[in-house]
C-alpha cells in the first residue's frame, strides 16, 4: 500500500466532509456581509440625498436658474406623488414606488419624500447607484480557500502521525513477505533441479511425479508473490514474444499437475501468433489461467486451450469443466476466494487483472455452476506483430 496516496485520499475526504460542514456558518457569514455591505451603501445614499436637499435649499429663487447636482457615482431625479419625473438623471424605468431603501438586482434606489410644494413642486427625491457584491465574494472565497488549505494541510499532518504505527507495521510486513519469498527460492529451486536429476537417472514413479508436480504449484504462488511485491518498482519491458509456442511450452509445463487429477490438457493452437508484450507478465496471465482450470476442474476431464486470430485480433481461451464460477464480478479482488478447500491466496487472479489492464486486453467470463469456466481474452490489434 501506498502510505502517502492513502494519507492524501483521506485527507482530502477529510478535508471535503469539513468544508461542507463549515458552508454552513460561511453561508450565514455572506448574507451577513452582503447585508453590512448593503446597510453601507444605504448610508452612502442617504449622505448623498441630504447634499442634494441642501443644494435645493440653498437655492436663492432669485436666480435664473437652479443647476442640479451631478454625480458619477449615482443618478438622482426629482419626482411628482404619481412618481412622474420633474427632473431626472435616473435611466431606465423605476420598479418600485415606496418609500425608502430597496435592492433591484444590482440596482440599489433609496426614495426619500420631501416637504410638499417645497422643492420645485417635487414629492419625492430619488437615488440610484450600482451595488457590486465583489469584495464580499472575494473576501468569502479568501476565507473558504484559506480554511480549506488550512484543513487539508492539518488532516494530511495528523492522518499521517496517526497512522505511523501501521507504516511501520506494514513496512515490516513488506520486509518480512520479500525475506520469505527469498528464503523459499533457494530450497525450492533446490528441488527442482533434484527431481529432475533423480528422474533422468531413474525410472518414472507417480511419487516423484506428484512431488514434481506440487513443486510447480509452489513455484506458481511464489512467482505471483514475487510479482506482487516488485511489481511497483520494477519497468516491464516489451518484448516480441512467439505466443503459439510461450502456450505450448506453458501446457507442457502444467501436464504433471494435470496429471495429479488425471485432467488432460487438450491445445488448438495456431502457429506463428506473435505478440508484444514483457514474458514475466505473460507468463502470470497463462500460468494463472492454466492452473486454475486444473484447480477447479473435476477430476478425469479435459482443459481446452485455444489460440486464434479472428478479423485482426487474437483470441486465446481456457475453457475447464470444473465448478463454475458463482460471482464473477468478485473473483478479481485481491484475496478473494469462492472455495477456500482448494487453497491459494487469492492474489492470482487480481495480478491477471491488472496486467490486462495495463495492456487493454479485452477479457470475457462465460461460466456456469458446476459445469465450468470459459476464459477468453481478446488481444487488442497495437500488440500483434503480422
Amino acid at each position: 500500500m501506498n502510505d502517502s496516496k492513502y494519507a492524501i485520499k483521506n485527507a482530502l475526504i477529510y478535508t471535503t466532509l469539513v468544508s461542507v460542514i463549515l458552508l454552513t456558518p460561511l453561508f450565514f457569514y455572506f448574507i451577513y456581509m452582503k447585508n453590512i455591505h448593503s446597510v453601507q451603501n444605504e448610508l452612502f445614499l442617504k449622505q448623498q440625498s441630504l447634499l442634494i436637499i441642501k443644494s435645493m435649499q440653498e437655492f436663492n429663487q432669485n436666480d435664473e436658474y437652479f443647476e442640479y447636482p451631478r454625480f458619477k457615482t449615482f443618478e438622482s431625479g426629482l419626482y411628482d406623488k404619481n412618481f412622474k419625473p420633474i427632473f431626472s438623471l435616473i435611466k431606465g424605468n423605476l420598479s418600485n414606488f415606496k418609500e425608502g431603501y430597496y435592492l433591484d438586482e444590482s440596482d440599489a434606489y433609496l426614495i426619500t419624500k420631501l416637504p410638499k410644494g417645497r422643492y420645485f413642486s417635487a414629492d419625492y427625491l430619488i437615488i440610484k447607484n450600482r451595488v457590486s457584491f465583489a469584495v464580499v465574494y472575494e473576501k468569502v472565497v479568501l476565507i473558504l480557500f484559506s480554511v480549506v488549505i488550512f484543513i487539508l494541510m492539518l488532516s494530511i499532518f495528523f492522518l499521517n502521525r496517526f497512522a505511523l504505527p501501521f507504516k511501520r507495521i506494514n513496512e515490516q510486513l513488506d520486509n518480512f513477505i520479500k525475506d520469505s519469498i527469498h528464503e523459499i527460492n533457494t530450497p525450492l529451486s533446490i528441488i527442482n533441479v533434484n527431481i529432475d536429476l533423480y528422474n533422468r537417472k531413474n525410472p518414472q514413479n507417480k511419487y516423484m511425479q506428484r512431488m514434481k508436480a506440487a513443486a510447480k504449484v509452489l513455484s506458481n504462488i511464489y512467482n505471483d508473490m514475487d510479482y506482487l511485491v516488485k511489481h511497483d518498482r520494477v519497468e516491464y519491458e516489451r518484448e516480441q514474444i512467439n505466443l503459439s509456442n510461450f502456450l505450448k511450452e506453458r501446457i507442457e509445463y502444467f501436464s504433471e499437475v494435470a496429471l495429479m487429477k488425471n485432467i488432460n490438457i487438450v491445445s488448438e493452437i495456431e502457429d506463428s501468433i506473435t505478440i508484444l508484450m514483457n514474458p514475466k507478465q505473460l507468463r502470470r496471465v497463462v500460468d494463472n489461467n492454466i492452473s486454475n482450470a486444473i484447480k477447479y476442474s473435476y477430476e478425469e476431464n479435459s482443459i481446452r486451450v485455444s489460440l486464434d486470430l479472428k478479423a485482426g485480433f487474437c483470441y486465446l481461451s481456457f475453457k475447464d469443466s470444473g465448478v463454475g464460477i458463482e460471482n464473477v464480478d468478485q473473483i478479481f479482488k485481491r484475496y478473494y476466494r469462492e472455495d477456500t478447500l482448494q487453497g491459494g491466496f487469492g492474489i492470482g487472479l487480481n495480478i491477471v487483472s491488472s496486467i490486462i489492464k495495463e495492456y487493454e486486453i479485452k477479457l470475457e467470463i462465460q461460466s456456469e455452476l458446476k459445469k465450468g469456466t470459459t476464459f477468453t481474452y481478446i488481444f487488442p490489434q497495437k500488440m500483434l506483430l503480422l
